[in-house]
């Protein structure tokens, strides 16, 4: 008999999440039955959007994404010992079976982590995993990026905002990101590669933008919304692409007067400009591609990456909550076990 811990969530958050919104139980799990895997957690990931993608009936586990080991299978294609990436949640042991793990449109997502060889199998949850895929396909899909354009990342020392502005680099683009400390710019700037990086907090941005990008954008990857994201469209160039992955700076605010910001349509409107939403379950079936696109280029030494390591089952809670308080710089990752 196997008992699981896993994490829930008893009450809605309002503001940023606080501990006494999470639970630890235990769960005991049931014998395995024809096709089934019993898989133990190696690491969860800690991302923004599971703030935003509970639902609405409490208490409820908590989601998310985990690396995972087999430990036990009445399934031949995951014997024992298989590493699978796994929308699981936040729990230590998960009973499951392939045709289980659906997502939009009957897309799985389960599927066994590709030969990293010396690098860190915790990277089938960043660089090489939802992270990658997300800035993989959201801006070349999305953007479509020519080689000389300016591009503008905002959000850009977290996990996919680094990711993307070092693509960007890759292929030919001048890159500009957008930070919420002067360490997380200078590490962007040493590091990522990035062109020029401003802190928001503390920069004049219309100045800075004007400065770096004299002949406006080409292309925004937006994950924070808000008064930010309203300037940089209105630097846009004609014909100019946006894609919208998140709005981290709205997720936890209370203050209805504090989610307004500048309105964006003239700017769409007379720049003729593309913007577009997207999830990265769109690119389920192609998840392979940008997987091996992105591991040869980590190979390559062209895409640096940088993890957020935090260890301990329990210690999950705090580094969730650390993201909205921009603790990480990268990917943010709880080693369980």
């Amino acid at each position: 008999m196997v008992i699981a811990k896993k994490i829930i969530v008893v009450n809605p958050f309002v503001g940023v999440p606080k501990h006494n919104d999470f639970d630890i139980v235990q769960e005991e799990l049931s014998e395995l039955q024809e096709s089934e895997f019993l898989a133990e957690a190696i690491y969860f990931s800690v991302d923004p959007y599971q703030r935003m993608k509970l639902g609405n009936v409490y208490p409820c586990d908590m989601i998310g994404g985990q690396i995972a080991r087999v430990i036990e299978s009445k399934n031949t294609e995951y014997p024992v010992g298989t590493l699978v990436m796994g929308h699981f949640g936040w729990r230590t042991h998960t009973i499951t079976k392939p045709e289980n793990e659906k997502l939009c449109q009957q897309k799985p997502y389960l599927y066994k982590l590709p030969d990293f060889e010396h690098l860190p199998v915790s990277l089938g949850l960043g660089v090489c995993g939802r992270v990658g895929n997300t800035a993989y396909f959201g801006f070349s899909q999305i953007c479509q990026p020519k080689p000389g354009e300016t591009v503008v990342v905002s959000g850009a020392a977290g996990a996919v905002g680094s990711h993307v502005g070092q693509i960007a680099k890759i292929m030919g683009c001048v890159v500009i990101g957008f930070a919420g400390t002067d360490e997380k710019c200078q590490w962007l700037i040493q590091e990522a590669g990035f062109d020029h990086v401003a802190n928001y907090k503390t920069a004049d941005i219309p100045t800075f933008l004007k400065g770096t990008a004299p002949n406006g954008v080409d292309c925004y990857f937006d994950n924070v919304g808000g008064e930010l994201s309203s300037v940089v469209l209105s630097h846009m160039r004609t014909f100019g692409r946006v894609a919208v992955c998140g709005a981290i700076s709205t997720y936890n605010e209370t203050n209805a007067d504090k989610l307004k910001a500048t309105v964006v349509q003239p700017s769409i409107v007379s720049k003729q400009l593309k913007v577009e939403g997207f999830q990265v379950n769109r690119f389920a079936d192609r998840n392979m591609e940008g997987i091996q696109k992105n591991l040869a280029w980590v190979k390559s030494g062209q895409l640096k990456y940088k993890e957020h390591l935090t260890e301990g089952f329990e210690s999950v809670i705090d580094a969730f909550i650390g993201l909205f308080r921009g603790d990480n710089i990268g990917k943010s990752i709880v080693k369980v076990t």
